[in-house]
């Protein structure tokens, strides 16, 4: 060892001493054990075909590893503890696709800033009904955290306080913010909310966005303090330590292969899997719940029940732009969404959030659309491929013809150069320089085309559960709102699933999310009780 270099060692130093293993016949073939007497092992002819393992019997398999599944999985052992439930994820961990921090928007979806759910009407006033209803679903969420919270089964790092708000620019966008104001700021789900078209509001609200704006840029703002900004990537792994401690079972590295229905309406799955010995087994399940992603259509074509006939997704990908740099980021504490462009898809909407992923606060800015015929970010090139049936070729071949302006805004975005896409940030931030934004991937968004008894063929953006008439298999298919409303979308399953038991279940239910079967709109003072109650859980507003 040289005295100068402490770490370095020579020849004869003991750590680079040992026997040689050329005569050494005391060692196994591998080098890492003691060659004792080998033990009987059936490996089949010549090692190739190995015995395979018994059929193993389960009430619940869940597919896939994400926010639905964790949510799911958790439900159905908090309302049956003794049921045995699987979870199968292909990937190394929970929450790497589209549950992931990186992969989607991270708004906690509550209709407090997003335009895409308040349309205006040919009388100028504006729709707002879907923002109700995502905002009922959006409390259903907040109280069963809430709930999962005070029992210890999840922490609260997952969220945090960020205001919403909601940016016109030019005097059209300030007219229908107007509207969109008057008819949300009463309501008591929206009670709160702010407008303002003053500068020096405005740059209290978001200093970044009004600095060197010009004085003749007509903007407006509103603002909503009780939002959200949620880590999913963080919260389905919190979901997921909760349903293992319940005494569920969740599988990394195992992927879903094959399916079929046997003749007592059980299914059996094959999963494959890199272990020493057969490489698959099989699992026979009451009930199975696809909760994959994109992937949910490949696996529920693989089913072959009739609800997915005409069924077909059309994969996007996104990509943002991110800003690390403290004295940025600091000084735009919100979420900020901007109208779509005319034509451009609901998941375009152009939005400069405050983001906090395992930890780290930035800013991300964007999307802007790309194509991958992957439906995961992860998945084959040859996904889009093989959703292709006969069943679904002229619906979704109607939907594209309906859709062709989508066809022109995407490709206008794929051959957007990285000067276009700073051209757009400069829009909310006058004064940002290149150097603090890097572009990144997001995860990809599989597009509904299903078939339609009038347009034959219609492209659906949202959300849809699929499920099989005798309940024992569904998928969820679709995007946004997507992770805001899971606890909303896995009632639904269990309502359209388990319709028998689903009546002996409600006062369990009910004891976790207070408002679940009522309309928080209806009751003011119950809204009023039950959103302080999960604020102080989960330590937002």
């Amino acid at each position: 060892m040289s005295a100068s270099d402490p770490l370095s060692t020579g020849r004869d130093d003991p750590v680079n001493v040992r026997p040689s293993m050329k005569l050494n016949k005391a060692l196994s073939s591998t080098g890492m054990t003691p060659n004792k007497a080998k033990k009987s092992y059936s490996a089949g002819c010549c090692g190739f075909c190995k015995s395979k393992p018994p059929v193993e019997e389960v009430d619940v398999v869940l597919v896939g590893g994400g926010v639905m599944s964790a949510t799911v999985g958790l439900m159905l052992k908090q309302l049956q503890p003794n049921w045995k439930i699987n979870m199968y994820e292909r990937l190394g961990s929970l929450a790497e696709e589209s549950s992931n921090g990186w992969n989607n928007a991270g708004t906690g979806h509550s209709a407090l800033c997003e335009p895409n759910y308040t349309p205006s009407k040919p009388d100028g006033t504006v729709d707002v009904s879907k923002a109700i209803t995502v905002n009922e679903q959006w409390q259903l969420s907040r109280q069963y955290w809430a709930y999962l919270k005070d029992k210890n089964l999840i922490d609260d790092e997952f969220i945090s306080v960020t205001p919403h708000m909601t940016f016109a620019h030019g005097e059209d966008q300030i007219k229908w913010l107007q509207a969109r104001y008057k008819q949300l700021h009463a309501h008591p789900l929206f009670k709160g909310m702010e407008y303002s078209d003053d500068p020096a509001e405005m740059m209290k609200w978001c200093p970044v966005m009004m600095e060197g704006r010009a004085a003749d840029d007509k903007v407006a703002l509103t603002k909503c303090d009780v939002g959200t900004d949620c880590d999913f990537g963080a919260l389905t792994k919190e979901l997921g330590k909760a349903y293992m401690k319940s005494g569920g079972n969740l599988m990394l590295f195992h992927t879903i292969s094959g399916l079929k229905k046997e003749s007592d309406g059980r299914w059996l799955l094959t999963v494959k899997k890199n272990d020493l010995g057969a490489k698959k087994s099989q699992v026979r399940s009451k009930f199975v719940f696809v909760g994959a992603g994109g992937w949910a259509l490949l696996m529920l074509q693989k089913s072959k029940i009739p609800e997915i006939r005409g069924f077909m997704g059309f994969p996007i990908s996104g990509e943002f732009l991110v800003c690390q740099n403290p004295a940025v980021v600091d000084k735009h504490p919100a979420k900020v969404y901007g109208k779509a462009a005319i034509g451009a898809p609901p998941m375009s909407v152009p939005h400069l959030d405050k983001r906090v992923i395992s930890g780290k606060h930035m800013l991300l800015f964007g999307p802007f659309a790309g194509f991958s015929p992957r439906y995961l970010k992860t998945g084959s090139l040859l996904d889009l491929l093989k959703s292709v049936r006969l069943h679904n070729l002229i619906p979704a071949a109607a939907a594209g013809l309906q859709n062709l302006d989508l066809t022109v805004y995407l490709v206008k975005q794929l051959l957007a150069s990285d000067n276009k896409k700073f051209t757009e940030l400069l829009q909310f931030i006058p004064k940002a320089q290149p150097q603090d934004w890097l572009l990144v991937t997001a995860g990809q968004r599989v597009q509904i085309m299903k078939k339609d008894p009038k347009k034959i063929g219609v492209l659906q953006f949202g959300t849809e559960v699929v499920a099989a008439a005798d309940g024992s298999i569904c998928g969820l298919l679709g995007a946004s709102p997507g992770a805001s409303t899971a606890v909303q979308v896995a009632l639904d399953v269990l309502q359209k699933c388990y319709s028998k038991d689903f009546k002996s279940w409600e006062p369990k239910i009910k004891d976790m999310i207070p408002s679940f079967g009522t309309k928080l709109s209806d009751d003011e003072a119950k809204f009023k009780e039950l959103h302080a109650w999960t604020a102080k859980s989960l330590g937002i507003k």
